[in-house]
């Protein structure tokens, strides 16, 4: 394969490129199971946001498109990389779970392992299995039930044992748009009827990345999946792919078939959902926001506002309150726009409150 390691990438094109295999130069006509394959997955630590990043991306999209996958268990919530809870197609449950298990392993290790280091995991592993394949559980009530077979443990570290060694799926009504109620789980084995995939290949993962997220560095790999080492599975790689420089000079990998637009391309405002995996999946986010930009976004107890983009960057938080039959979305902008840009993000923002709120009677948007 030929390389291009002189060849630099601006930040503009880096941005652009993320764009376009984000779906977010045009929306794109993908089926709903193919975008969320498409993405790697949506994170979901909140049932709503990625019904936003779905119909921020993709033309036409409803809630019960992706309420309906959910139901009929085509797609599945369940923690992944980063170990944090991400929508996934049932395919790429069963396929990625085993290659992020030692990101599991790590977390729980940092948060509970003096708490668990005389514990049998692999016994306490199976009473969970019991339990939660007899009936879906909240991890909290899970942690009481298995403290009653170990009394002396701590019953949230004991459920967290659980979710890490197994693959635990989130059961439906969690993740459905309109729905309410706490997290239950279940074992992916259970909810899908068959196993993990045996011998998934870190390989394949990778360039699943690459597809969605590249032209990226090794440290942007490791950010966004949680493993370490990935250094030598790129050298194995190597033959197969281009290699570019970003303006700091960090070699960047990349598939010779993606898209990679001029970084004149325009680009629409578009708004992200909370949490929204473009904001956390590298380790340079400055193809995708400014470092002051960044402190505004993401909060000091791990939340991470939902996001506007103006000309492919970050340029903006925006949230909906709704009261009874009325909707108003907020939007603080970081920097000064055009008029051409105003109207440009009102008509986005319009088709937002149709989506977010069908219901309301009154819409208004206001500006901070």
């Amino acid at each position: 394969m030929t390389e291009h390691p002189d060849k630099i990438l601006s930040r503009r094109a880096l941005n652009r490129a993320l764009l376009a295999r984000q779906l977010l130069l045009q929306r794109s006509d993908m089926p709903v199971l193919t975008a969320v394959r498409h993405l790697v997955g949506l994170q979901a630590q909140a049932p709503n946001p990625p019904y936003i990043g779905l119909w921020t991306r993709l033309r036409n999209f409803r809630h019960e498109q992706l309420s309906q996958l959910i139901m009929d268990r085509s797609i599945v919530r369940i923690a992944l990389m980063r170990s944090t809870i991400h929508l996934v197609t049932a395919d790429d449950c069963v396929t990625l779970r085993p290659i992020l298990q030692a990101v599991q392993d790590h977390g729980l290790q940092g948060a509970f392992g003096k708490q668990l280091a005389e514990l049998d995991l692999d016994a306490l592993a199976d009473a969970g299995r019991a339990l939660l394949e007899a009936q879906p559980l909240t991890l909290s009530e899970l942690g009481k039930r298995l403290g009653a077979q170990w009394p002396q443990q701590d019953a949230t570290a004991l459920a967290q044992a659980v979710r890490c060694r197994l693959p635990l799926v989130q059961v439906p009504p969690r993740g459905i748009w309109g729905a309410s109620g706490q997290a239950a789980h279940t074992t992916a084995e259970a909810w899908l009827g068959r196993p993990l995939a045996d011998g998934a290949s870190v390989e394949a993962m990778v360039l699943r990345y690459l597809a969605a997220f590249g032209p990226a560095s090794v440290k942007d790999m490791q950010v966004w999946s949680g493993l370490t080492r990935l250094r030598e599975v790129l050298e194995r790689l190597r033959p197969g792919v281009l290699t570019f420089r970003d303006e700091q000079g960090n070699e960047l990998f990349d598939l010779p078939e993606a898209p990679r637009p001029d970084a004149s391309v325009p680009a629409p405002p578009r708004f992200l959902g909370e949490f929204d995996n473009m904001l956390l999946s590298y380790d340079d986010r400055t193809r995708i926001m400014e470092d002051e930009a960044k402190h505004r976004v993401f909060t000091v107890n791990g939340i991470i506002r939902a996001a506007l983009l103006i000309d492919g960057f970050v340029s903006g938080i925006w949230s909906i309150t709704q009261k009874r039959k009325s909707a108003v979305l907020t939007i603080t902008l970081f920097r000064p726009i055009s008029s051409e840009e105003r109207e440009a993000i009102r008509s986005e923002a319009e088709g937002l409150m149709a989506f977010h709120a069908p219901e309301a009677e009154s819409r208004e948007i206001h500006y901070s």
